[in-house]
């Protein structure tokens, strides 16, 4: 994660994942309000990229923004209420220096699907800006940085497949054997974080303290066993999720019928995951549910490195 000191002055390009929840168990809230949690990540190949560019001194840390077309971003803020910029700032001040600098955002990911985007954005800001800024951040604080932004941004610094554990932002790499493919289905309206878990307080009043473990999925990642890991996926926002958005519902039973392993709500949703056996079954779900005339469906695969640099930086305008 501590990139290497670029030339001074050069972009930096740093190309970060969204994550599917394979376990989400969530417990009653705490005293400070957050909910423990047990999960697994898995970071998938669908990435939203993130360019730093110098900045006249004294200019401050700006932001732009670009989208694939079937994106709807007309929400996502470019000003310091932006995840990518609060890390921007959050890592200029850990250093004590200027946040001078011009950052552009390409996205792909969707906005608030359930596969923290805006995460990664945040993570890929963090690393950008310290190769930009060539101020070889130690690891640690770097997590510690991720983690105070929010409880998904650690994990898109690391990558691959972790158990997240107390919020989500103390993340553990786990085993995984396996080469897994997916097929993603974004939806065309976004569902709010904090209203399916309070959705999830009110369904689950008796919830216990201590989330339901992650024991299954670990092992079937560990054996690279695909039958056991549709067997064992686990997330418990999709009853407040659907019972949100009856829709989804639907949706999932017409991707396992179109050959899918298995149908999952991303995380909070309404980004829907099928898991399937093998590329050619991705693609044959995929090709299925276009069909039905579900848009922005893409095959991915997993598990993919986390926020990382390219090696073509792309021009800031």
């Amino acid at each position: 994660m501590s990139p290497a000191p670029a030339p001074a002055g050069a972009p930096v390009t740093v190309r970060a994942p969204a994550k599917v929840n394979l376990h989400l168990g969530v417990g009653a809230p705490r005293a400070d309000g957050f909910h423990p949690l047990v999960t697994v990540y898995q970071a998938v190949g669908l990435h939203d990229d993130l360019t730093a560019a110098p900045a006249a001194p004294g200019e401050g840390l700006t932001l732009s923004l670009t989208a694939r077309p079937h994106l709807d971003v007309s929400g996502v803020p470019l000003d310091a209420t932006n995840l990518a910029v609060r890390a921007g700032l959050a890592l200029a001040a850990h250093h004590g220096r200027p946040a001078d600098a011009r950052l552009h955002l390409d996205k792909s990911v969707p906005v608030a699907g359930g596969l923290a985007g805006g995460s990664a954005d945040a993570a890929a800001a963090l690393v950008a800006l310290d190769r930009l800024w060539e101020l070889q951040t130690p690891d640690a604080d770097l997590l510690r940085l991720a983690a105070d932004l929010g409880s998904d941004v650690p994990f898109a610094l690391v990558g691959g497949s972790a158990l997240g554990t107390g919020r989500g932002e103390v993340v553990d790499p786990a085993p995984d054997a396996g080469a897994w493919w997916w097929v993603v289905v974004p939806s065309d309206e976004g569902l709010s974080t904090p209203r399916v878990y309070r959705h999830h307080d009110e369904l689950r009043p008796a919830a216990p303290a201590e989330p339901r473990p992650a024991h299954a999925v670990l092992a079937a990642l560990r054996a690279g066993d695909v039958h056991a890991l549709a067997a064992a996926l686990h997330n418990d926002l999709q009853a407040p999720a659907l019972d949100l958005r009856p829709d989804l519902a639907d949706l999932l039973e017409a991707g396992e019928r179109a050959g899918a392993l298995r149908g999952l709500v991303s995380g909070s949703g309404p980004t829907c995951v099928f898991l399937c056996a093998d590329v050619g079954a991705a693609r044959s779900t995929a090709g299925a549910l276009q069909e039905s005339g579900r848009d922005g469906v893409l095959v991915v695969p997993a598990p993919v490195a986390g926020a990382h640099v390219l090696d073509v930086p792309r021009e800031v305008g």
